[in-house]
């Protein structure tokens, strides 16, 4: 079974963060970096977007 991805907007919308926050996050290691899906675009695979929110809940 393939994963889905999700590209920017759809994870601003699914974790509630704006893109100035989850690139900060990121350039702290606190965010999952995306993939490279073509030449042009990069998304985040379902699953790391899952873990995070989940390790969010946790905390």
């Amino acid at each position: 079974m393939v994963e889905k991805h999700y590209r920017r907007t759809e994870v601003e919308e699914i974790v509630g963060l704006s893109r100035t926050t989850i690139y900060n996050l990121m350039n702290a290691g606190k965010f999952p970096r995306p993939i490279r899906l073509t030449s042009k675009a990069v998304g985040w695979p379902e699953s790391a977007i899952s873990e995070w929110l989940e390790s969010r809940e946790a905390a």
